[in-house]
């Protein structure tokens, strides 16, 4: 179910001539923050850029009738284990999950398949198979795993610097395995593989999952993105909401309705205003202006909100010059297809997988990241297949599958209309040889370019789903600029609650619910003291005053930025902000 009326309410008694809270943009993360700061006693309006609330978290039927596509994101392992979406109970307000039989399988080129189920005898069996041993020595992973899964979940999506969380990690690990920890944190996923196993099953689960970032199999700290996603997989599955990926940001639309918050949608804020250093309203394209009493907080692309909304003339110019080096993560292709049965996989193990990885083997993996690095389109593409209907019988009429596709393309690189349809016609052809018939069987298709990403919902700038690479340089203390990693901002009262700020991509809900807790603080009995403080490391950090503007070869500001995220006047990413595709 998604809202179409410009402003939902609940109470009548609140009035958002002067609400103590703007947020700028209806994604997930948005709702999130506005449900927490309404929690707390406080008017908030929620001002959508698009018709439509949820950002990347939204469905449609777009391929055939009565075929439910999820049009961005569509399964959801961090939000069944987010600690934030938990405590909103939003099982309260329409939103009930469901899992496919198992949960991820992985077919080789050969038609091998290794498969992940939350079944922990199921998965070591079938990556046993691969190599005597491997069972074991997953089933070893795992109970890692678990001796840590909780404090480890509650630092990813805790304020860095998390210290209780770090705490009692550091505590079930001991000193020893706290090393051992962190240089794990580091590897390539590829040797991460190489030294816990011994066949080709279990490496290339840890693999493909690392791939659903833009991490290659061979890049520094792929392994732990690869191994919490496994592992996450393996304890909570990849659940979907019933009803499609929109009921979860619908359930976060109800639930702020009801505690009083205010939506308004088709409403795109141009700019915000800035007075004495700190964020005082914001502007509507419409010309109406809504003054903020406590806080704004953006869940847009951090291009879009330092370089749109503020404008650099009011950034450190020390923060700008940090700003020119954000790397957004790679475009996307995704293609949604109606299927008049289920897909006629050849791989047993495919065929109750709600998520099905294809096209590749490990090398496969690493020369497809090696395309995209050197900017090609990769002549053989890997590919993350959704089996929507098979975790969903409501998707679709029984018997049939509503099943999507996605793969990445090069960053940098014009796609012509040709070049893109050359690239579909590949990804089909690779489902085609793994599942005969297939294309025989499809009712109805849905392609989405980067461009169409990007039209359909502007904080998809270049068809990047992850709110900017997620590669260490850019993650922690660096995301989305060298600094805090947090939601604050160099401006006062303002505040980064997109995927652009730690702990960055996927639907989990952490970034709102950081920039909601740095508001509330900011607000606090020590929030002045907090901020003078804030002030002073960031006056270390970007030196130079907020007047100075940052110049580069003597260009004009879109002239320069017209690749990252194009001129002020475009207003980009106004919409609810990106979530990783998984």
């Amino acid at each position: 179910m998604q809202a179409t009326s410009q402003a939902q309410r609940a109470g009548g008694a609140r009035s958002d001539d002067a609400p103590d809270a703007v947020v700028i943009g209806a994604g997930h993360n948005g709702l999130v923050a506005a449900n927490l700061l309404a929690d707390q006693g406080w008017d908030v309006v929620v001002c959508e850029a698009t018709p439509q609330l949820g950002g990347a978290v939204r469905s449609a039927e777009v391929t055939s009738p009565g075929y439910l596509s999820d049009l961005f994101s569509a399964f959801y392992p961090l939000s069944a284990a987010s600690p934030v979406l938990r405590a909103l109970e939003l099982d309260r307000y329409g939103l009930h999950w469901t899992h496919s039989p198992s949960v991820l399988a992985h077919v080789f080129p050969d038609d091998r398949c290794a498969v992940l189920s939350r079944d922990l005898d199921q998965t070591a069996a079938s990556v046993e198979e691969f190599a005597a041993g491997d069972g074991a020595a997953w089933r070893a992973m795992a109970e890692q795993w678990e001796s840590i899964r909780q404090p480890l979940i509650d630092a990813l999506f805790t304020p860095l610097p998390a210290l209780g969380p770090a705490l009692r990690l550091l505590g079930g690990l001991g000193g020893a395995g706290a090393l051992r920890m962190a240089r794990m944190a580091l590897l390539p996923v590829r040797r991460l593989g190489e030294e816990r196993f011994n066949g080709a099953g279990a490496p290339i689960l840890l693999a493909g999952n690392a791939l659903h970032a833009d991490l290659p199999p061979e890049g520094a700290g792929s392994a732990i993105y690869g191994w919490l996603l496994a592992m996450l997989g393996q304890s909570y599955g990849f659940p979907v909401p019933v009803g499609g990926a929109g009921m979860l940001t619908q359930s976060l639309a109800n639930r702020l309705a009801a505690g009083g918050g205010t939506l308004r949608l088709s409403s795109p804020v141009e700019s915000i205003e800035i007075s004495d250093g700190a964020a005082v309203a914001v502007r509507l394209a419409s010309g109406e202006r809504i003054r903020a009493r406590r806080a704004v907080l953006a869940d847009v692309t951090a291009p879009a909100l330092y370089r749109d909304l503020v404008g650099e003339a009011n950034l450190p110019a020390g923060f700008v010059a940090d700003l020119d080096n954000f790397q957004w993560d790679s475009p996307t292709l995704k293609i949604d297809w109606a299927v008049r049965s289920k897909v006629p996989w050849t791989a047993a193990g495919a065929r109750g997988a709600g998520t099905v990885h294809l096209g590749v083997d490990l090398d496969g993996l690493t020369r497809y990241a090696a395309d995209l690095a050197t900017r090609q389109i990769p002549r053989q593409p890997f590919l993350l297949f959704g089996q929507m209907t098979t975790a969903d019988p409501s998707r679709s009429p029984a018997g049939t599958e509503s099943a999507w596709a996605y793969t990445h393309l090069p960053p940098g690189v014009e796609f012509s209309d040709e070049a893109i349809a050359e690239h579909v016609d590949r990804v089909e052809a690779t489902v085609e040889r793994h599942a005969p018939g297939f294309a025989d069987l499809v009712a109805g298709r849905y392609v989405q370019s980067p461009l169409r990403l990007e039209q359909e919902n502007p904080s998809l700038v270049h068809g990047a789903v992850n709110g900017g690479t997620a590669q260490l340089h850019q993650q922690l203390v660096f995301r989305p600029v060298p600094g805090f990693g947090g939601a604050s901002t160099p401006i006062d009262r303002l505040f980064l609650s997109g995927s652009s700020a730690h702990p960055g991509g996927g639907v989990h809900g952490a970034p709102g619910s950081n920039a909601a807790r740095a508001a509330l603080a900011r607000n606090g009995l020590l929030g002045g003291g907090r901020r003078k403080a804030s002030e002073l490391v960031m006056g270390r950090l970007y030196r130079g005053s907020a007047g100075e503007r940052h110049a580069v070869d003597g260009g004009s500001s879109g002239e320069r930025h017209a690749v990252d995220g194009g001129s002020a006047g475009e207003s980009r990413a106004l919409a609810g902000e990106p979530g990783s595709l998984s």
